[in-house]
């Protein structure tokens, strides 16, 4: 996998934010040195927040995302200046756009303020540099600059690369892994398995055992019995929606655990997943339940989202149950989730993990869980399958 092919849900995700005319597509468009975005004198040109793709070393892969002016107007503006907004759970690093031969105003204030509540580390890009008599140096967090004239765009491009990121799960198997060990993945060739790829969480693992310097086996659930039975394991990992067949054949002794669940570790919210879960035995007729997905597909005959966890939870509960399904990057705010008795959500691999962690905030007065641990609880094994990760084993 090449850096362009990274998934926006591993790229550090930029933002560039200000009010109407500031300059921010002028300044995407000077950092990336293409006409990405679309540029003009009359406010408000950008309507809706635009992602681009791009590398900025030694950052990596990146997104740059560019957004509606905060300063919109009108019942469409403020819809804008919501989106807006929403880009803000989704970033690690901000850009502030402004004037500079303007006073700072009240909405780039109340960005400022924004950043700062969110913990989000932020740059003040003051534009427009080159109608200055004499620029200014720039400070910590403060560059004049001029998408026009190209001034100062280095400097900028060199103080977002000298952003450090840490990901509080990025070493999400090296606890439970050591090397020459061998890791056996079970990966289902179903209706819904993707043609010739395996999806970006099994893709994930893999490399991560092959940098601890584990043994990794890759099988089907059909050869899975055969081969422990040669071979035996020290780990096996399967795909949550074979965890009963699984689970039937992988002996005590070797720990088992799902991509989803592990899913949940590297994103950060794995812990309130395991507690949130508990909320599906006290579940009652009528309940509303929303299944979330962070990104949109096609739906099959056997879809996940759709057939199989509704199917287990009527099994499991033996309630009449309202079922919500929801894909792709719209999430409920906390008001509209309160009206949801609990919320399964996917393993996130897609979204950033800014965004997922934004997402549980919003959920933090309603239960929320994902995938592999709900299936887990209904099969009776999430005890068995979370018993390697010491953060949570004592929580069932």
């Amino acid at each position: 996998m090449g850096l362009n092919d990274t998934p926006l849900g591993e790229r550090i995700h930029i933002g560039f934010f200000g009010v109407r005319n500031a300059g921010k597509s002028s300044l995407i468009n000077a950092i990336t040195n293409q006409p990405l975005s679309l540029v003009s004198d009359i406010a408000g040109t950008t309507t809706d927040p635009v992602y681009k793709t791009m590398e900025i070393l030694p950052l990596g892969p990146v997104v740059l995302i560019d957004t509606p002016g905060t300063d919109d107007v009108g019942q469409l503006g403020e819809q804008r200046v919501k989106k807006a907004f929403e880009v803000v759970d989704k970033i690690h690093i901000a850009i502030l756009v402004s004037d500079c031969t303007k006073e700072e105003n009240t909405y780039e204030k109340e960005l400022i303020k924004k950043f700062q509540e969110k913990n989000i580390y932020y740059i003040h890009a003051k534009n427009k540099a080159d109608l200055l008599e004499n620029i200014p140096e720039s400070k910590e967090r403060e560059i004049y600059v001029s998408a026009e004239k190209n001034i100062n765009i280095q400097a900028l491009k060199e103080m977002l690369g000298s952003f450090k990121i840490s990901k509080e799960g990025s070493l999400f198997l090296g606890d439970i892994v050591k090397p020459l060990q061998k890791a056996v993945l079970v990966c289902p060739i179903d209706e819904s398995a993707p043609k010739g790829r395996l999806i970006l969480p099994q893709q994930q693992v893999i490399r991560q055992l092959l940098d601890i310097g584990a043994y990794t086996v890759v099988v089907k659930d059909t050869e899975l019995e055969s081969f422990l039975k040669e071979n035996g394991a020290d780990l096996v990992i399967t795909d949550s929606q074979a965890f009963a067949k699984v689970n039937a054949i992988v002996p005590e002794s070797i720990p088992l655990t799902s991509f989803s669940i592990l899913m949940a570790r590297y994103k950060g919210f794995l812990k309130k997943a395991v507690e949130g879960c508990n909320a599906i035995s006290a579940l009652k007729d009528g309940d509303n339940i929303l299944i979330c997905e962070g990104c949109t597909h096609h739906r099959q005959c056997k879809d996940i989202g759709s057939v199989k966890l509704p199917a287990l939870l009527k099994k499991y509960t033996k309630k009449e149950l309202n079922i919500t399904l929801l894909s792709g990057h719209d999430f409920p705010e906390e008001k509209e989730l309160l009206n949801y008795a609990l919320v399964i959500h996917c393993g996130g691999c897609m979204l950033g993990e800014r965004e997922v962690l934004s997402r549980m905030e919003r959920a933090k007065k309603t239960p929320i869980t994902n995938y592999g641990i709900a299936i887990a609880y209904m099969n009776g094994i999430l005890k068995r399958t979370i018993s390697m990760l010491e953060e949570v084993r004592d929580l069932v």
